[in-house]
């Protein structure tokens, strides 16, 4: 029997542990914080299968492939549509509520770029109506789940992962697990931008960042989806299902300036080309009604009146782009494997080939479940490894962290570091900014020993966990930015005015 460690428990760690569970594996599954706090709780709008007449897993694949601007692999576009329609069938079966028709089908919407009602969704309550139930079915199947650990480094012997090293939370202690094989599912790392960003604090790239430190390959990582509509003061998330409902995108003058269901790159762009002229842009859902709201929309109600103190069912809803989803990451095969043996990824710390330069609205969901079971699977046919190979030394990775006295403030530096990224590295991007940009985070990286924690103790230290997320922050960015200077083609989420 196989033993395989997931690193990760949001969809597609949960997805990937069933799987694997569910073919004979002994399967751990380790989160830095608690499943059901996942990013994947705010994805809102739905999840993609062509289901009916009016639509055809043909459809699904060409629009996929339209919107990723031809940086898509057809086959792994192929892949993930095709099995779209089974996969919202298993997860009918294990119990996810969808929203339905009169006649109790699936219901379904139409999102950004999409050319049919596509998106099964749960109101607008999607992705944490997914995850909770595949939290739900993981503990059934008695997977072992093992809460607050750190991600720091992965084992390595003779080209094959055989373990990881964690820093547990709740004891400031470290732990090695040994496994078989590995899957990373640790999510995206779109919190670089810091309050300029949808996400939690938590999608801070720790992951991927951990992966390249031990030789494993990224790609793309310049392609950063900024959402059209996140409330202007608070960067949460207004779901793209309320445009999709119908909801019309206004500027100062009240002026409809943009389709608001062509993909997110385009409809982002043309907000920020708004805003640069000075206007302040609105969402606007008060036609709809309120009974359309609380039944379809009732999270979107409840966000706006908590975090921006408006009601949407009578008035318009102030908007601004901002970072979502990150469509680099660490680059995989169709069996999710990376360039190390045993070691895989999934969900959006991957690049599957299926997002290219821009991902269709109601994908991620699908990517973190078709891709998760596949990775599972094929995980759990890795040969057991003995215990002769499981030899490691590790260097003191804490002790560099801990300041008695830092002349730096690293909360200040995080936030600098969102807003240069937002305005050197956001939805239009220029030769010149970015290697301005390139040096403020080099300089940021020499500042580093100047930093660090002056609290040394050991049970719940979240200022050291803030510092090592700050950290791999960092050498995130750095990277996105390389990747974007080095990119000169102008093409979808990656969009240079000087070319």
């Amino acid at each position: 029997m196989a033993k395989v460690l997931v690193i990760g428990a949001g969809g597609a760690g949960l997805s990937a542990a069933i799987s694997a569970k569910e073919a004979g594996a002994e399967v751990i599954l380790v989160t830095k914080e608690y499943p059901t706090r996942s990013q994947t709780c705010m994805a809102q709008g739905g999840i993609n299968a062509a289901l009916h007449k009016e639509d055809s897993i043909q459809q699904h694949i060409e629009d996929t492939l339209i919107s990723a601007k031809g940086l898509g692999d057809k086959k792994m576009i192929e892949l993930l549509c095709q099995n779209a329609p089974q996969t919202i069938t298993w997860l009918n079966q294990i119990g996810v509520p969808f929203s339905r028709t009169e006649d109790g089908k699936i219901a379904q919407r139409k999102l950004g770029g999409a050319s049919a009602p596509r998106a099964c969704y749960a109101q607008d309550y999607t992705g944490l109506k997914i995850l909770h139930t595949l939290y739900d079915y993981a503990n059934k199947l008695n997977i072992i789940f093992l809460n607050e650990l750190f991600l720091l480094e992965l084992i390595i012997n003779d080209g094959s992962v055989t373990g990881a090293l964690f820093l547990d939370i709740k004891t400031g202690k470290t732990q090695t697990i040994y496994a078989d094989s590995i899957i990373l599912a640790g999510g995206g790392y779109s919190k670089i931008y810091n309050q300029y960003s949808t996400n939690s604090k938590a999608a801070s790239g720790d992951v991927i960042a951990v992966a390249m430190r031990a030789g494993v390959h990224i790609r793309n990582m310049e392609f950063v989806q900024f959402h059209p509509t996140a409330l202007k003061n608070s960067a949460i998330l207004i779901s793209e299902s309320a445009r999709g409902a119908g909801g019309k995108l206004l500027n100062s003058k009240e002026e409809r300036f943009v389709d608001e269901l062509k993909p997110r790159d385009a409809v982002s762009q043309a907000i920020f080309d708004e805003i640069q002229k000075g206007e302040n842009i609105f969402l606007d859902i008060t036609h709809l009604g309120e009974k359309f709201i609380d039944e379809e929309l009732p999270q979107e109600r409840k966000l706006a009146k908590l975090y921006e103190g408006i009601d949407p069912v009578y008035e318009k809803i102030p908007i601004k782009p901002v970072a979502h989803y990150t469509m680099g990451g660490i680059a995989v095969n169709e069996s999710m494997q990376t360039n190390i043996q045993n070691l895989f990824a999934v969900g959006e710390c991957s690049e599957a080939k299926v997002h290219g330069a821009n991902r269709l609205g109601g994908n991620s969901l699908l990517e973190i479940v078709v891709f998760g079971r596949i990775a599972g699977e094929k995980a759990s046919l890795v040969k057991t490894i003995t215990q002769t190979n499981n030899k490691h030394t590790f260097s003191n990775l804490l002790a560099e962290n801990f300041n008695a006295s830092p002349t730096i403030n690293f909360y200040e530096q995080q936030q600098k570091l969102g807003e240069l990224l937002y305005k050197d590295c956001g939805i239009k991007r220029n030769a010149s900014d970015l290697k301005k940009l390139l040096d403020n985070i080099e300089t940021m990286k020499e500042q580093l020993p100047s930093m660090g924690v002056s609290d040394n103790s050991q049970n719940y230290n979240t200022h050291l966990i803030d510092f090592l997320e700050f950290k791999n922050r960092l050498f995130i960015a750095q990277e996105v930015v390389l990747s974007a200077l080095n990119n000169t083609q102008s093409i979808g989420a990656h969009f240079r005015t000087d070319t």
